[in-house]
């Protein structure tokens, strides 16, 4: 791993998680949420996210561990791996309160539906809300930066499309913690930095990551970490951007965009052998 993929995985995982002020953005300077866009473009990233992972992450994964401890041993470990990182993703998801879960849906025109009027909610609530969520989406950004980091780290090929498919996924997470903190405090400029900020737990996870891992990366521990990342890719998906695709438009657009994501990301790999 050279360190001019270190610069090119840390970049991507960089503009990964700073598309949430993109969110911010579309919240502030549009009027409507163009549902079928975001729908295709969330099944999209899910298409891609799983495809990559099930059929190249994993695979690497496995490869690396079975060199090492042999086809038995080496496959149990790779299952043991991919199962790890969903239990892990899993724990972190559910220590957030599902009735204030960032991941709820909210479309751009509720900015100004009613229930955002501060005569219907009080100030107080709608900032400590957004406050909350962009807390909770900084804790979920540190596990996805660096499942970005590492997969671009050992291939920047495959962390272009990931880094891609995760910025999708931040858009409307920006939206999530923007919408209430403008119509808190009437402040744009709040409210963008802290959905910003809420991005930059991304790179920050990869740096953590990185640095606490460095100097026990062996084969072994790089297989394992590599199946753990398939794992938590696969249950982001599953349990994050099909929900959404399919709460923000029909669910024939949410499933279209998953099968063009993994055909996509099928052939680029083909591109690349």
């Amino acid at each position: 791993m050279s360190e001019d993929n270190f610069w090119v995985a840390f970049g991507l995982t960089l503009f990964a998680g700073l598309a949430t002020g993109i969110g911010s953005i579309l919240a502030f300077f549009t009027k409507r949420t163009n549902t079928s866009f975001l729908s295709i473009s969330l099944g999209f990233s899910a298409g891609v996210m799983i495809y990559v992972s099930l059929v190249e992450i994993l695979s690497k994964a496995r490869i690396s561990l079975v060199g090492e401890l042999g086809l038995v041993q080496g496959n149990w470990v790779t299952v043991a791996s991919f199962f790890s990182g969903i239990v892990f993703i899993a724990i972190i998801d559910k220590l957030v309160p599902s009735s204030e879960n960032p991941h709820e849906i909210k479309k751009i025109e509720e900015i100004d539906d009613e229930k955002y009027n501060v005569a219907s909610i009080r100030e107080k609530k709608l900032l400590k809300m957004g406050l909350f969520s962009a807390i909770v989406i900084a804790i979920h950004n540190l596990p996805e930066g660096l499942a970005t980091f590492l997969t671009a780290m050992q291939d920047p090929n495959l962390g272009i499309p990931i880094a891609f498919a995760i910025a999708i996924h931040n858009i409307p997470e920006g939206i999530a913690v923007s919408v209430p903190i403008f119509y808190a405090t009437g402040n744009r400029g709040r409210a963008f930095i802290l959905s910003f900020l809420s991005g930059l737990a991304e790179p920050v996870g990869a740096l953590i990551g990185y640095w606490l891992l460095l100097p026990f990366i062996t084969p072994v521990v790089f297989g394992f970490l590599f199946g753990a990342v398939a794992g938590i890719m696969v249950f982001i998906s599953l349990d994050e951007l099909l929900p959404t695709a399919e709460e923000y438009g029909e669910h024939h657009n949410a499933i279209y965009g998953l099968v063009a994501g993994m055909a996509v990301m099928a052939v680029s790999l083909i591109l690349f052998l």
